[in-house]
C-alpha cells in the first residue's frame, strides 16, 4: 500500500497538526460557547434520581402512551415535564411514566387507574419514589471524585513527564467533560446516575489516548535534544507516528459501545444501557478529538515559549522535510532495542571490558623457577 492509507498504517504521514492547531482550537471554542449558552438557557434535563419524583411501570398489554398521559392529566399531574417511555424487556413491553414529586394519595390513585386500564393486578404496577436529596448526594460524590481524579492524574503526569504536559492533559479532559455535558443540555438527553458514571469513565479513555501521544513526544524530545529542531516539529513527527494507533484504539472502543447502544437499547429496549452507552459514545469521540487537536497542540503552545525553542518558534518542516526528520537514522537502526540513551554507554562498557579481558589474557608468561637437581 503506497497511498494515504498505506502511509497512515506505517506512520509515514506528514500532516501539519501544529500549523493548523487554531482550526482545532476554533472548533473547541465554538462547542464550549454553545455549551454555556445551552446550560444558561435551558439547563440539564435531570432524571428522577436527581430532582426527585415518582415513577410508575405498567405492562403494556391494552394500555398505550396516550392512555397513560390521559390518566396523569385526569389527576391534575403536569405532563409537560413528564417522561413516558416504552420499554422492551424479556417479559414483554412495559410503559414507564416519570413525574415530579406528588402526594402519597395521588400515587395510589394513579397506580389503581393504570392497573384498571391495563387490565392487570395492582401489584403488577410498580411504583418507585426517589427523594431529590439522594440525587444531590450522588452529584456531590461525583464532583468530589472528579476533583480527586484530576489532582492524582496531574501529579502523576508531572512526575512521569513534566508539569506542562499535566496542565495540557487536564485542560483536555475538562474540555471533554464540558462539551459532553453541553451535548446533553443542547439535545435534552436525560441525565441519570448511569450518565454520571459514563462521564467519569470517559476521562480514563481521554487520558489514555493523550498519554500515548505525550509518551511519543517525550521520546522524540530526547531524540532531538542535541539538534536544532523546533518543538512544533517534534509534535508533528510524534503525532504522525501514533496517529494510526489512536485511530485503531478509538475504533476498537467505539464498536462495543455502538453495539450497546443499538442492540441493547434500541433493539432490546434497555433504557439504562442507552443512557450509559450514549454518554460513552460522545465521550470516546471527544477523547480522541481532544488528544489530537487540543491536548498536544496546547503543549506546543506552552513549550514554544521556553528559551530553548523560542528562537525556532514557527519554524516547521513540512512534506518531505518532515518525512526525512521522522526517518530513523542509520546509526540508530544498527542499535539493539532498548533505551536509546543507554545504548552508547552500554557499547562503551562492552568495549572497555573486552580490552581489559584481552590485556589480561595477553600478559607475558611468568619466568619458570630453576629446579634443584
Amino acid at each position: 500500500m503506497n497511498g494515504i492509507l498505506g502511509r497512515l498504517f506505517r506512520g509515514e504521514t506528514t500532516f501539519n497538526f501544529v500549523g493548523r492547531r487554531w482550526w482545532g482550537f476554533g472548533v473547541s471554542i465554538a462547542f464550549v460557547v454553545v455549551t454555556f449558552i445551552s446550560l444558561f438557557a435551558q439547563g440539564l434535563n435531570l432524571g428522577i434520581d436527581f430532582k426527585g419524583g415518582v415513577a410508575w411501570e405498567v405492562p403494556a398489554t391494552t394500555i398505550t402512551v396516550e392512555d397513560v398521559r390521559a390518566i396523569l392529566d385526569g389527576n391534575e399531574i403536569p405532563t409537560a415535564d413528564a417522561k413516558i417511555q416504552v420499554l422492551n424487556g424479556a417479559d414483554g413491553k412495559h410503559i414507564r411514566a416519570q413525574v415530579g414529586e406528588i402526594s402519597t394519595e395521588t400515587r395510589a390513585i394513579v397506580q389503581a387507574a393504570l392497573s384498571a386500564k391495563a387490565g392487570v393486578e395492582l401489584q403488577e404496577v410498580s411504583v418507585a419514589s426517589v427523594s431529590s436529596s439522594w440525587g444531590r448526594s450522588i452529584t456531590e460524590k461525583a464532583v468530589r471524585a472528579l476533583l480527586i481524579f484530576f489532582v492524582i492524574v496531574s501529579l502523576y503526569i508531572a512526575w512521569r513527564f513534566e508539569w506542562k504536559m499535566a496542565v495540557a492533559a487536564i485542560l483536555a479532559m475538562m474540555h471533554d467533560v464540558l462539551i459532553s455535558v453541553g451535548v446533553y443540555s443542547t439535545f435534552g438527553f436525560s441525565v441519570t446516575p448511569a450518565t454520571v458514571i459514563a462521564f467519569l469513565t470517559i476521562l480514563g479513555f481521554s487520558l489514555y489516548d493523550t498519554i500515548v501521544v505525550f509518551d511519543k513526544v517525550h521520546e522524540n524530545t530526547t531524540r532531538y535534544s542535541a539538534s536544532k529542531v523546533s518543538y512544533g516539529d517534534i509534535i508533528n513527527v510524534s503525532m504522525n507516528k501514533v496517529l494510526m494507533r489512536s485511530i485503531n484504539t478509538s475504533i476498537a472502543a467505539v464498536l462495543p459501545v455502538l453495539s450497546l447502544l443499538v442492540l441493547g437499547s434500541w433493539v432490546m429496549g434497555a433504557i439504562a444501557l442507552q443512557e450509559f452507552a450514549l454518554a460513552l459514545l460522545i465521550g470516546l469521540l471527544l477523547g480522541t478529538y481532544s488528544s489530537i487537536f487540543v491536548a498536544t497542540p496546547l503543549l506546543a503552545v506552552f513549550k514554544d515559549r521556553e528559551r530553548k525553542y523560542r528562537s525556532l518558534q514557527g519554524t516547521l518542516r513540512l512534506g518531505e522535510e518532515m518525512a526525512r526528520l521522522a526517518a530513523p537514522s542509520k546509526k540508530a537502526a544498527t542499535r539493539p532495542l532498548g533505551d536509546a540513551q543507554n545504548v552508547g554507554s552500554t557499547q562503551v562498557d562492552i568495549e572497555r571490558e573486552t580490552i581489559m579481558a584481552s590485556s589480561a589474557l595477553s600478559h607475558p608468561p611468568r619466568p619458570r623457577k630453576n629446579r634443584r637437581r
